[in-house]
């Protein structure tokens, strides 16, 4: 790996060609073994140089809002462009009508504004809230009391869905597919009057699909496929096609952040400032909070020599986290913070006026392509 390294400069956003096709292999695998259709959720990853590349494994891609759907509709030509949101403006709503295949609203009354808008070849659908949660950290759990994400059941008793085509639930965060199947199986309990071929369907049913959300960890080892499959199966078995939408099982594990020693502090123990800054170029490493590896390191006291690694921001909090290595750090020693093609480039920011890391491509023939470099104006331009 340090052949191309050694030549970086940093910092910088590498994403692994090889690794990424490796992932999109799996979903492509999926999508022919049970005729499911899986989308790019482009808020985990929105690097859309690759987005030719991802267009030729999977179906299309899913958005939060109108920048997103533009920049599916524009980099991913021919292939399906959703939107989710948990309101639309006016404004947005008459751009996102005509770029978008599939249009989900959240709620019962955001549905009724707009309905009438709807032309003919746009499907709409309707986010649900199965209210099952299936993890622990109340931020990520759309699930969670008093979530604003998805209609309950109650909310739609005895409300008119003619018109709805889908239905849409987003309940898990890098989960395997178990908790999918405990979701899916609140859903039909609560939902399954709404699907056709239920033994206690309403009259009329007029849906056509069913879609999963985000969430399914797909591509990381370990992960239970087969139960994913009989997911879908299940709810094929109702005359629906079925939508997958993860974000990060595409680009999981397929980049990296390489950054640089500035210097070396002691206090009380040694501190590494690096050109690279979590509350900057990683923010999730505060905000989840984790811990993210790094090539070649060890949990602190592992190995022999251990470092507290900093960003070089005026942020106290700052802290990337303690490592240990083989070897002293010095000033201009590189490394590489694994699994960073995922929601950091998306989240990145310019506090205390940091460069936006330049963004890369490690080719299959092991050469390395500068596809995006930023400077000054990108961080003037955008304030005033």
């Amino acid at each position: 790996m340090n052949y191309w390294l050694n030549n970086l400069k940093t910092p910088c956003y590498v994403i692994d060609e090889t690794a990424m096709i490796k992932n999109l292999e799996i979903l492509q695998a999926l999508g022919r073994q049970t005729g499911c259709k899986v989308l790019l959720a482009q808020k985990a990853f929105s690097a859309f140089a690759l987005y030719p590349l991802i267009g030729e494994y999977i179906s299309g891609t899913t958005a939060s809002g109108l920048f997103e759907a533009k920049l599916g509709f524009e980099e991913m030509q021919g292939r399906e462009v959703h939107v989710f949101s948990p309101a639309y403006t006016e404004e947005d709503f008459t751009e996102l009508i005509k770029i978008c295949d599939h249009v989900i609203f959240n709620s019962f009354g955001q549905w009724e504004k707009f309905r009438a808008q709807i032309p003919e070849n746009v499907s709409a659908g309707l986010r649900v809230n199965p209210e099952k949660s299936t993890q622990d950290i109340a931020i990520y759990d759309p699930c969670a009391p008093f979530s604003r994400l998805g209609a309950t059941l109650e909310n739609l008793q005895d409300k008119d869905l003619i018109g709805i085509e889908g239905l849409h639930f987003h309940t898990l965060c890098e989960q395997d597919s178990d908790a999918l199947e405990v979701t899916l199986d609140e859903f039909i309990r609560k939902f399954g009057y709404l699907l056709p071929r239920s033994e206690n369907a309403c009259r009329g049913s007029r849906l056509k699909w069913l879609n999963f959300g985000g969430g399914h960890h797909i591509t990381r080892e370990g992960y239970d496929i087969e139960r994913l499959v009989r997911c879908i199966e299940r709810v094929k078995s109702y005359g629906l096609e079925v939508y997958v939408e993860p974000g990060e099982a595409v680009a999981l594990n397929a980049g990296w952040l390489a950054a640089s020693v500035l210097d070396i502090i002691h206090n009380e123990m040694d501190i590494a400032v690096l050109d690279a800054s979590a509350a900057c170029h990683m923010p999730d490493v505060i905000e989840m909070p984790y811990r993210p590896n790094i090539v070649g390191s060890e949990l602190p006291n592992v190995k022999k020599y251990t470092y507290r690694l900093a960003g070089n921001t005026c942020l106290a909090g700052d802290i990337i986290g303690d490592y240990s290595f083989d070897h002293k750090l010095k000033e201009g020693d590189k490394l590489l913070f694994c699994d960073m093609a995922i929601y950091s480039m998306v989240k990145n920011n310019t506090f205390n006026g940091m460069a936006l890391p330049s963004i890369a491509v490690l080719r299959k023939d092991g050469k390395t392509e500068i596809i995006k470099e930023f400077g000054y104006e990108d961080f003037k331009n955008r304030l005033s």
